[in-house]
């Protein structure tokens, strides 16, 4: 089969293309000039390259033509003001681009690469502090102060994917959490162990969801080849709280474990003054007000949906732990 992956250079992308490539299918990878292909060095002669851009209507028709499926993972990340304006464009804008394109040329199935994040926060208001919240697919976006841009931006994405269904799209949703894998560790959720092997001192409350990048890569595989449509799933190994997480990294990786907590009020007073160093430097924030709210909420998610579904088991903590903390060690 001839798979089409937008997004093929990003943590999620370069896993999923290992996975079709693994399977025997021929992957083609919808690329921007002078795209950073590190993730793919060792199988990028395998890949079809397809110069284009999703915003770009004539390069994303020429390469969705003639493909049996297409995994859309290509998406902007991003919690600092001055990119809010090319993260709506290319989520929303980028992914009505896909959306379209595939509805024209009849695409077998799409699977769309979203995000927790674009199921949205309940109303602060109406929950009970201190108290542990559980959601699933059944929870509906609504408007909440706690909801970030980036949240805003992939919940308008999804709606064009369910507008893409309803025009007759056979289409299915993944929203991953914390995704772990062996990504640069300067990028993405990848640089937490980064944080933790370069041995700074503080952790922060709450509970951090996460799912191994390989379990992401194998359910798009097994979604995308089964009869199943015009669903959403929650991909979630489990939660675990950061310090335990941080203590597990740093454990892994024979480092000194962070020992300064960092609540609710000592997070707002770090994202302020890394606000303004930022400015003055002209750099990206590592700790935003959005990232700052994030690491102290006790949110978890269901993953009964998708282990149902494809009877599928998720991968330990400590086996992703180990394994991306090796590779990590390897390229010091």
């Amino acid at each position: 089969m001839k798979i089409l992956i937008t997004g093929v250079t990003g943590l999620v992308g370069s896993a999923t293309a290992r996975r079709f490539l693994s399977g025997g299918h021929t992957v083609y990878a919808l690329f921007r000039p002078g795209s950073d292909r590190t993730l793919l060095v060792d199988v990028e002669e395998n890949i079809h390259w397809v110069e284009g851009d999703v915003l770009d209507i004539s390069s994303l028709e020429r390469a969705v033509q003639g493909m049996d499926y297409v995994i859309h993972a290509a998406a902007v990340v991003s919690f600092v003001p001055r990119d809010r304006a090319t993260m709506y464009k290319v989520n929303h804008e980028g992914t009505a681009n896909v959306v379209n394109i595939c509805l024209k040329y009849k695409t077998r199935k799409l699977c769309h690469v979203s995000s927790i994040a674009a199921l949205g926060r309940p109303d602060p208001r109406k929950v009970q502090p201190g108290r542990e919240i559980v959601l699933d697919e059944s929870q509906r976006w609504e408007d909440s102060p706690e909801n970030s841009e980036y949240a805003k931006s992939k919940h308008l994405a999804e709606l064009e994917v369910w507008r893409g269904i309803a025009e007759g799209l056979d289409a299915v949703i993944v929203n991953p959490v914390l995704i772990l894998g062996e990504g640069d560790w300067t990028k993405s959720s990848t640089q937490i162990f980064r944080y933790v092997y370069q041995q700074k001192p503080f952790y922060t409350g709450g509970v951090s969801n996460y799912v191994d990048v390989n379990d992401v890569a194998e359910v798009i595989f097994q979604l995308l080849f089964s009869d199943i449509s015009a669903e959403r799933f929650l991909l979630s190994a489990g939660s675990i709280s950061y310090q335990e997480l941080f203590f597990l990294i740093a454990d892994t990786m024979k480092k000194r474990r962070p020992y300064l907590k960092v609540g609710r009020r000592l997070s707002g007073i770090i994202w302020r003054i890394e606000a303004v160093r930022t400015w003055l430097l002209g750099t990206k924030p590592l700790i935003t007000k959005e990232t700052a709210q994030s690491g102290v909420r006790l949110i978890r998610y269901d993953n009964s949906k998708i282990k149902n579904a494809l009877g599928f088991r998720f991968q330990a903590i400590e086996n992703t732990v180990a394994r991306v903390s090796e590779s990590l060690l390897a390229r010091i």
